[in-house]
């Protein structure tokens, strides 16, 4: 396994890659304080494809001084704006926000109708970007690249242009807007970007003479394609149905989708498609769950129960009333959870992770459950790590959500989030009414197309990982450098997942190694020929010291709660287990020649 760069996409050479190569400890120190000779070689991060279209907005329709952040829709722009304007911003004159969409007044547009193409962006003072990062962060409602790379060719070419003026928070009038003439057809790039499928998922209407055929031509010769668009709805169906556990159906097959797809997998017989939701990132699902909550529910707070993935904490705590924490997910934490719900507190629902991260320990969610029925509260579970295909969560959850980017895709090039509501839960009818009102269809149709192909052999896919996972266990346990190896397999709490494990499920493609020494763990690190960078969930495999990216500017706070700052966590990919066997015991034999101080 060759070594990737510092600061190249991970996968190497993927314009849309999720995970960037931070090689060596040092440099991840590096991107943690921003030194520059890390963060000047970074080829993703916040895209730059999202980055310049952010800046041609600015310097075309913002104001001295302005940065702007791009959405998907008006109502997530809103969101981010209202955010902002709680938080009291540095230059709250310099807060306002754009909407774009089609310039039908250009002959080129008319064949582009179908397809309803618009950005939104939030502009603020420059001073501001920290809060306005939070905001995108937290709620994983940005833009996709892909969709930016479309829409900006779009903005460039001066089809996409503002559909109102910028509601403002003061009077104020913009400054002198910079000219730029649209490019004819015959300077356009001939890399022009895939343009998405209309929203019914057949053939765009022509709105100028032309036939759906005429139509996709135009297109075609315009922006390029290598990927059939008409297809989305199907797409989303097919994905829908894999989550499910009943029979896909495939984004190419003439099947008509059935709204009710019978028994299945999971135990929850009426299990409906319309009761599982897409969204562009993993972590726009738990935000949205969090929202129908509230809406459903009303303003009550919630509990973080588990050492937190770091924005759903966040998110209970800066979008709601707030939320308890108990970072342990033990029984001694359920039992003062217990004794606080006895004493007359309401809570809106508990979120925990399935296994949790990083050290895969499992809440025992037979109990939640049965606390949750008698004191009246949702449970919102996490299976990203646990996987679809390992265990069955939906009869202790009311929402489960996951990250689709991880595993379902394996290839770590697109991003999506699914949310299922348990049609058997308490909450069921009024978290559906709240999804009627509050759901947005945001996933950009050339992602859902990449979703659905990358994740047609998911299914297969795990064992294979659950096998090599177990290998590598065995080879960092025999070692005598290794102080932890947590894994649910031989976790304290393995009783809680074999509880809910399907009888053809394993224990997942997730580990994490602790060392007796710091330079143990730095050399094996250093010596690992694997991909390094964050994420998980990738068909290779992919190592990193996880604490210190996730927490390094609260790293004591994490050893409080049992998670160690050298911990290092493997995500374990589909390699030959031989091959890695081998790859791990050189990484060990170099960490024996470390210098102890």
């Amino acid at each position: 396994m060759s070594t990737i760069a510092l600061g190249e996409s991970i996968p190497p050479d993927t314009a849309h890659a999720v995970s960037v190569s931070l090689p060596t400890w040092n440099a991840n120190v590096g991107y943690e304080e921003g030194a520059h000779w890390v963060t000047s070689r970074m080829v993703t991060g916040y895209p730059r494809s999202i980055q310049a279209f952010a800046q041609d907005i600015t310097e075309k329709h913002g104001r001295p001084g302005q940065q702007a952040m791009l959405f998907p829709t008006e109502a997530a722009a809103s969101r981010c704006l209202r955010f902002m304007q709680a938080r009291s911003p540095s230059r709250p004159d310099l807060l306002d926000s754009m909407h774009f969409g089609l310039d039908l007044s250009k002959p080129d547009a008319a064949p582009l109708k179908s397809l309803a193409p618009a950005i939104s962006a939030v502009l603020f003072h420059q001073d501001d970007f920290p809060l306005a990062k939070q905001y995108w962060q937290h709620s994983g409602e940005g833009v996709s690249s892909r969709r930016a790379e479309f829409s900006h060719g779009l903005f460039k070419d001066g089809l996409l242009a503002p559909k109102q003026e910028a509601r403002r928070t003061s009077p104020k009038p913009r400054g002198p807007k910079r000219y730029q003439r649209p490019m004819s057809i015959d300077q356009q790039s001939p890399a022009r970007p895939t343009p998405p499928g209309n929203a019914n998922g057949g053939q765009p209407i022509a709105e100028d003479g032309r036939d759906a055929e005429e139509t996709l031509r135009f297109l075609e010769e315009r922006f390029g394609r290598n990927l059939d668009l008409s297809l989305v709805q199907r797409a989303k169906s097919a994905i829908r149905r894999r989550i499910a556990g009943a029979v896909a159906v495939d984004a190419d097959s003439s099947a008509a989708p059935s709204p009710d797809m019978g028994p299945n997998t999971r135990g929850v017989v009426d299990l409906r498609e319309d009761d599982i939701y897409l969204y562009p990132t993993g972590m726009n699902a738990i935000f949205n769950a969090h929202q129908y909550l509230l809406r459903a529910r009303g303003e009550r707070k919630s509990v973080s129960f588990g050492f937190p993935y770091v924005d759903t904490l966040k998110i209970l705590e800066k979008f709601g009333p707030g939320c308890l924490f108990y970072g342990r997910a033990s029984e001694e934490e359920l039992d003062e959870l217990e004794t606080r719900l006895q004493g007359g507190e309401e809570i809106l629902g508990l979120f925990c992770e399935f296994p949790g991260n990083p050290l895969l320990t499992c809440p025992n969610l037979v109990r939640i459950r049965q606390l949750a029925d008698k004191y009246d509260f949702a449970v919102v579970i996490d299976e990203t790590i646990g996987t679809f295909a390992n265990v069955n969560l939906l009869p202790f959850a009311d929402v489960v959500v996951s990250s689709l980017t991880k595993i379902f895709s394996g290839d770590c090039n697109v991003m999506g989030g699914s949310l299922i509501l348990n049609p058997r839960g308490r909450f069921y009818g009024a978290l559906k009414s709240a999804a009627a009102a509050l759901y947005d269809d945001a996933y950009w149709p050339e992602d859902v197309i990449f979703m659905e192909r990358n994740s047609r052999d998911f299914a297969s896919r795990i064992d294979r990982i659950n096998s090599n996972a177990e290998a590598i266990c065995e080879v960092l346990r025999a070692s005598p450098l290794t102080k932890s190896v947590h894994y649910p397999k031989y976790n304290h709490s393995r009783p809680n997942y074999d509880a809910v494990k399907l009888p053809t499920g394993g224990y997942g493609g997730l580990l994490s190694v602790t060392f007796h020494h710091k330079a143990h763990a730095v050399a094996f690190y250093d010596a690992i020929e694997t991909a390094k960078g964050p994420s998980l969930g990738t068909n290779f495999t992919l190592t990193s010291p996880y604490v210190l990216l996730a927490h390094y500017q609260e790293l004591d706070w994490a050893a409080s709660l049992g998670v160690d700052a050298d911990l290092i966590r493997i995500s374990v990919g589909l390699e030959e287990t031989a091959e890695l066997r081998s790859v791990f015991q050189r990484a060990l034999d170099a960490a024996t020649k470390a210098t102890l101080p």
